[in-house]
């Protein structure tokens, strides 16, 4: 008898149960923690963000903020500068444990820059915090090397679902985002706990997301031929966007660190540069969040150039130093660009304006799947078709470049790329590539 259970598949279902119950036990709590940070920012976040434009005198002081959260990264976060791209080496090439600090300093950056204007997200630091958070179980319960990894995968994935409300996108995310091309399954059920749980937590604290609304008129009953092919090309001009909003920010890094050796004048010089940007412009939209001008997306026409107006805003405050996300200004020019293109393709203005929405974060992270399911999640299943369509295509005509630097290539989109290189890497092996490929003046001697 005993022999039998041995040999038969109901010794891998007894075997594997212990290790699942553990493991979402784990997750579940990564959950509360990273569902309480996001409780907690989301709230200071409001606050920050109702402050400034109660008080538009603040814009003023971006400059000097930038500069004070640059020299308090200097002196306290040099270790946890890095950000998400952190969590996603230490995930791949595991060192050690993310020091705690990495969540009061994201959280207090972020606040600060929304405080006084600076044109940034919040889904980096809902996901540096969870990661934060959950790596301190490490030794806590004196986990492995492979369970460290699924924990802090749980981490990132709490802290999406819980910042923006979308548990199943968040959960996905936490798989998706670390490779291109390949998905770590193992992770799968942590992942999902850790996710439902965070965002059931943030809602029980009392905290209520956005609700971005397409109605339910704006569907046709079935898709049709040139809507499927408004979502194709809407999702091929979404992927361009992603890129070059993704290579813009590293650029504009790069450029920085170049040219100013002293981290804290980074941020200050981008601060600058932003609040005489907005002030003689007169675009306040640009600056925080943008919340209301997404919102504006999905039932009224707006400018053409909105997109480009946030992205520059952006990438000038995030390039410079200032801390914060990317995903909800990508949210915003996604949904402006698709508002846009209503007015050539054969879709509402609200379905474009969804499909952008997420469309260009699908792009610019590399997550079509997640993007695709936050689609559903926010907007109802009727645009799951259309999402899809374009997530895919975004993802694919992005190339191998996206927001987070750090992301490995698992399976490459298109083309020969050296598999499990990060993102970050393959300008210098492009570049060494074409130096091999050119001829030298030996060949053409006779």
């Amino acid at each position: 008898m005993k022999k039998i259970f041995q040999d038969s598949p109901l010794r891998d279902v007894f075997g594997v149960l212990p290790r699942a119950a553990r493991a979402s036990s784990l997750a579940a709590l990564v959950g509360v923690m990273a569902g309480t940070a996001s409780a907690f920012f989301l709230v200071a976040l409001d606050l920050a963000t109702e402050t400034r434009l109660v008080h538009p005198w603040l814009l003023g002081l971006l400059p000097v903020a930038g500069f004070a959260v640059g020299w308090l990264y200097l002196r306290l976060g040099a270790s946890v500068e890095a950000g998400n791209n952190l969590l996603i080496d230490e995930i791949h090439d595991p060192r050690r444990v993310v020091p705690l600090r990495m969540a009061p300093l994201v959280l207090f950056g972020t606040v600060v820059t929304h405080l006084v204007g600076g044109s940034a997200g919040r889904e980096g630091t809902a996901v540096q915090m969870g990661g934060a958070l959950a790596d301190q179980l490490t030794h806590v319960f004196r986990l492995s090397g492979e369970q460290r990894r699924v924990l802090l995968m749980s981490g990132i994935a709490a802290g999406f679902a819980s910042v923006f409300g979308t548990p199943l996108a968040g959960a996905v995310f936490g798989l998706e985002v670390l490779a291109i091309g390949r998905l770590r399954y193992d992770a799968l059920l942590p992942c999902v706990v850790a996710a439902l749980v965070g965002d059931a937590v943030t809602r029980a604290w009392g905290v209520h997301h956005t609700a971005y609304t397409i109605a339910p008129g704006a569907f046709a009953a079935s898709m049709s031929i040139t809507g499927a092919l408004s979502a194709a090309v809407a999702g091929v001009l979404c992927g361009l966007v992603g890129m070059a909003f993704a290579q813009a920010t590293h650029a504009t890094s790069a450029f920085m660190k170049r040219r100013i050796a002293y981290a804290p004048l980074r941020p200050f010089a981008g601060g600058l540069l932003v609040a005489v940007a907005a002030t003689v412009l007169g675009t306040p939209q640009y600056l925080g969040l943008g919340i209301p001008t997404i919102v504006d997306a999905f039932h009224t026409s707006l400018p053409w150039y909105d997109f480009l107006g946030k992205a520059a805003f952006t990438v000038v405050t995030l390039g410079s130093g200032f801390k914060g996300g990317e995903v909800t200004p990508l949210f915003y020019i996604g949904a402006t660009l698709g508002n846009a293109l209503s007015h050539v393709l054969a879709l509402p203005a609200a379905v474009l304006a969804g499909v952008g929405f997420v469309a260009v974060f699908a792009g610019a992270a590399n997550t079509p799947i997640a993007s695709t399911l936050m689609a559903i999640e926010i907007f109802g299943p009727q645009i799951g078709g259309y999402a899809a369509i374009a997530c895919v295509l975004a993802y694919l005509c992005s190339g191998h470049t996206g927001i987070y630097r750090a992301q490995r290539v698992g399976h490459g989109k298109h083309g020969a790329v050296p598999e499990g290189a990060r993102l970050g890497e393959l300008p210098a092996w492009r570049k060494t590539l074409k130096a091999s490929a050119r001829p030298t003046d030996d060949t053409h001697r006779p």
